[in-house]
């Protein structure tokens, strides 16, 4: 049974995908209803490949880099591979983290393959943060490429990339960082923070779906190899007629972000807070994953104790969250993410990501907390029911827990 116009719906799902921002939307009708391909010389063309370095130079400014260390791709998954496939070197290793995006850990597995090398993972503790220790003994095989995300897509963990891009340079390796969730949402500055590759993908911070980006440090990084031929787009990178619609939305998204983003980044933590909070008090068998402070703004991790995930969002059918990855949906298998750093597999079934975002309002927070302290009730009463004992009272099944709130 979905949602109703009297039981709207509460969109806290932004690490699968944001609303599309009201300036990305302009931006990108506007562009649909222009003619021309960036690549032709007349006026048309023209017009589109201004449009093109335009949204260049406002996806550079949020990332503070040169507009011309930047590859327009069809998203993170792509830019993923494009990095790893550059970097790599013929016999030499690559090093990942146990909780990398299947974008990476595929990725890094078939290049790997492909140059006679091998994949080396470091594990992460409980809270979800690197072992440095593991990623210090993998560095001394001497890696052609170490691949750490920013922001960890279930949990939200924050790694600590200026120590990870410290050792692995001392090392000799490159350092490739996939930060899908974490642009456009937190600032970063590639200017000081010295990684020679990073992934980002527009829809996450209110970009069209479909368009993305590689950055690819001057100077610094081997020749690009791409994954496709026939073109010399983006300098003979990156094949093929380019987004310009998507790209010039993702230009529009990524100023508008940057316009307020120590602003917004402050108001969704203290909305993510408040629900937290509110639900782990309510609720008290329910425990939160991920390091408590070192996290992204919008993103809470709640365990339910004994009441698998896929029930409780079933009963919640006004709420848009996740069991975990929304590229995993439809799995078997429980959250590679979460075993990693230590849950059960009945853990983490048992596990729904809420992340919030821009559109976010207190409003939301305040029905989301209903509803989910309501769903947990009748969950629980479901699958652990009343019964009545030989002597005719009635006695509650013993569940997971038993709470008064």
């Amino acid at each position: 049974m979905g949602h109703t116009a009297v039981d709207p719906l509460i969109y806290l799902d932004y690490n699968a995908t944001a609303p599309v921002r009201p300036e990305a939307l302009a931006a990108t009708t506007k562009a649909l209803m222009a003619v021309g391909n960036a690549s032709s010389v007349h006026a048309g063309g023209r017009e589109a490949a201004l449009a093109v370095d335009q949204a260049r130079e406002r996806v550079a400014a949020l990332l503070t880099c040169s507009p011309s260390e930047l590859i327009f791709t069809s998203g993170a998954t792509e830019a993923n591979n494009l990095a790893l496939r550059s970097a790599a070197t013929p016999g030499q290793s690559l090093v990942i983290s146990a909780v990398e995006h299947p974008a990476v850990t595929e990725a890094a597995v078939a290049v790997a393959d492909a140059v006679g090398g091998t994949v080396h993972t470091i594990g992460v503790h409980r809270d979800g943060t690197l072992r440095l220790e593991e990623l210090e003994e993998a560095l001394a095989t001497s890696p052609a490429l170490v691949s750490i995300m920013a922001a960890n897509n279930e949990t939200g963990v924050l790694s600590d990339l200026d120590l990870v891009v410290k050792i692995a340079h001392e090392a000799g390796a490159l350092v490739h960082s996939d930060a899908t969730q974490l642009v456009g949402r937190l600032p970063i500055d590639l200017r000081r923070l010295e990684l020679d590759l990073l992934s980002m993908s527009g829809h996450k911070f209110g970009a069209p779906q479909g368009v993305g980006a590689l950055f690819a440090r001057r100077g610094i990084v081997p020749a690009i190899r791409p994954l496709m031929y026939g073109g010399g787009h983006e300098r003979g990178r990156r094949p093929g007629t380019l987004n310009v619609p998507g790209i010039v939305g993702l230009g529009a998204a990524a100023d508008a972000a940057a316009r307020c983003l120590d602003q917004e980044a402050a108001r969704v933590r203290l909305l993510r807070d408040r629900f937290e909070n509110a639900v782990m008090t309510a609720l008290p068998g329910t425990r939160r994953n991920g390091h408590p402070d070192r996290r992204l703004p919008g993103v809470s991790s709640l365990t339910f104790d004994g009441l698998p995930a896929d029930a409780m969002l079933a009963a919640m059918p006004a709420i848009a969250a996740s069991e975990g990855s929304a590229c995993a949906a439809g799995a078997m298998e429980p959250s590679r993410v979460l075993l990693a750093m230590g849950l059960s597999r009945d853990e983490a079934e048992c596990t729904i990501r809420f992340s919030l975002g821009y559109t976010t309002t207190d409003d939301d927070i305040d029905s989301a907390i209903r509803h989910v302290i309501d769903a947990e009730r009748r969950v629980h009463a479901a699958l652990y029911p009343t019964t009545t004992t030989a002597s005719g009272t009635a006695q509650g099944q013993e569940g997971p827990r038993r709470h008064d709130a």
